[in-house]
């Protein structure tokens, strides 16, 4: 319980950081205004930056090998004054449990401990993480006539993934996974991905007040990247293999638009 609380404190730091970032840029821009600023109640080209959290099913080969995990991610989106987005984005996934077990047994003594360069019992705890980058396409379908820039969103996108076992050491006193020896036990692949993402943005009249939310669907082809696996031996089936990721995902979006000012003359 005690690792849990240190790592998900670990990933909450990760997700604040993101948070201040957004907002430190949305409080650079507000503090250089010194005229009024025009309100999204008219269609408006604009873009703007995120922050987005999601927690992911994996499906396929990734299935049955890795549990459920959460995704943490940022990018930026340009929409146009006809409804049309386009974005760029990195994402960082982490927390999945493995469904195997059996993964490091080469080093566990008869007692199913794995013993450290000290001769004491290892404290290791092992991970699936992933990151990918990519870029999409998408259209916002307005459903109100107050809010004319929000709507549902209907985006597709692609991009290049990596996965792979993460290891904790934490005494890193554990030599049998150090360095390169890690390299042999951390299954690493990588590939092409593509995604569908269904669900509601709304871009408020308050930039703090905008946000999105809905479902999204990952489809991944991956291969090993190691020629050799100290469990399986040489790694001789490097065929891209299909796997999949389903999540719910919410993120913040501060809107970047240009902003408009009226001005008012007076004559004598």
């Amino acid at each position: 319980m005690r690792h849990f609380s240190t790592i998900m404190i670990k990933r909450l730091s990760i997700i604040l950081c993101l948070l201040c970032f957004v907002g430190l840029t949305y409080g650079q821009r507000r503090a250089v205004m010194t005229k009024p600023r025009q309100t999204p109640d008219s269609v408006t080209a604009m873009v703007w930056t995120c922050a987005n959290f999601s927690y992911q099913w994996p499906i396929g080969d990734l299935g049955t090998f890795y549990k459920g995990n959460f995704s943490i991610g940022t990018g930026f989106t340009y929409k146009t004054a006809t409804h049309w987005t386009f974005d760029v984005h990195f994402n960082y996934c982490f927390g999945a449990n493995l469904r195997d077990t059996t993964l490091l047994d080469n080093l566990k003594t008869s007692k199913g401990d794995i013993i450290d360069g000290n001769g004491l019992k290892a404290t290791l705890y092992l991970e699936g993480q992933y990151w990918h980058v990519g870029a999409g396409l998408g259209r916002i379908i307005p459903v109100s006539k107050t809010y004319l820039n929000s709507g549902i969103w209907i985006h597709a996108g692609l991009g290049y993934i990596r996965h792979k076992i993460h290891f904790t050491d934490v005494d890193n006193q554990v030599p049998q996974i150090g360095g390169d020896y890690r390299k042999g036990y951390d299954r690493r692949s990588s590939g092409f991905f593509l995604s569908q993402f269904i669900g509601y943005v709304h871009i408020g009249k308050s930039r703090v007040a905008s946000f999105y939310g809905g479902v999204e669907i990952m489809e991944m082809w991956t291969k090993p990247d190691r020629n050799y696996d100290f469990n399986l031996g040489p790694t001789k089936d490097l065929k891209n293999k299909f796997s999949g990721l389903i999540g719910l995902k919410i993120g913040w979006i501060v809107p970047l638009y240009t902003q408009k000012h009226q001005m008012t003359y007076y004559y004598n």
